[in-house]
């Protein structure tokens, strides 16, 4: 499991010199994190049976698991935090280790596994990821922008049939109108903005965070084993 789409790996704060106590998995802020809920994520997504061809490559994928059920974990207690200091009151549920088996793969793909899985795992993540996507102001200029720009995706059932092309000798009566579909447009820009959004501010949030050893960032440089995907 690796994180994936753009997310940068969070240096460590310069001065962060604490270290985690025993049993636990990271620091945020001060509160140790228990290795145990790192264990539940772990139990809840087995590992794949590709990682267990060899004993070398078994043991740098469970290593590269564990940092990234680390990041899971963390990123709920971050999450939780940033509820606080919003006034935000997420659903009072514990974490969901076991939905983590049925994340969609169009998720992880648009997310990145890691901020996919927090979301899934976390009602703390899910209601900050809202409460930013709220608060994203789309201009009319944008909305009109993606309605120009995408004209395949607003051809009129007849049009579809009648296989128009959209950016061909296509005449306005084959398009649904502009103010028809203006609030799905904007729906889906202030999602994006929403996300973005949330991919900063948890790049931001980690950065103090002071992780146990072998449970690093699965993208630390430091590591030998580190992986990250773009």
């Amino acid at each position: 499991m690796n994180e994936q789409h753009g997310r940068g790996y969070p240096h460590a704060h310069p001065h962060a010199h604490a270290h985690p106590p025993e049993g636990a998995c990271a620091l945020v802020r001060g509160e140790p994190i228990a290795r145990e809920q790192v264990d539940a994520v772990l139990a809840a997504v087995p590992a794949r049976d590709g990682d267990r061809a060899r004993p070398e490559a078994l043991a740098r994928a469970e290593r590269q698991r564990r940092r990234w059920a680390t990041q899971v974990v963390v990123a709920d207690v971050l999450a939780r935090r940033a509820c606080a200091e919003r006034g935000l009151k997420p659903p009072p549920e514990p974490p969901r280790a076991g939905v983590l088996t049925a994340v969609p793969e169009a998720d992880v793909a648009g997310l990145g596994s890691i901020v996919a899985v927090v979301l899934a795992y976390s009602a703390a993540a899910r209601a900050l990821l809202g409460h930013l996507e709220g608060h994203q102001a789309i201009p009319e200029a944008a909305l009109w922008e993606y309605y120009e720009r995408n004209r395949d995706r607003f051809l009129t059932v007849e049009s579809l049939r009648g296989g128009v092309d959209p950016f061909g000798a296509a005449r306005d009566a084959d398009f649904l109108p502009y103010e028809q579909v203006k609030a799905g447009i904007e729906g889906e820009l202030r999602q994006a903005a929403g996300r973005r959004a949330f991919f900063s501010w948890l790049d931001l949030a980690r950065v103090d965070v002071v992780y146990a050893p072998g449970h690093e960032h699965p993208g630390d440089p430091s590591q030998p084993d580190h992986e990250h995907r773009h």
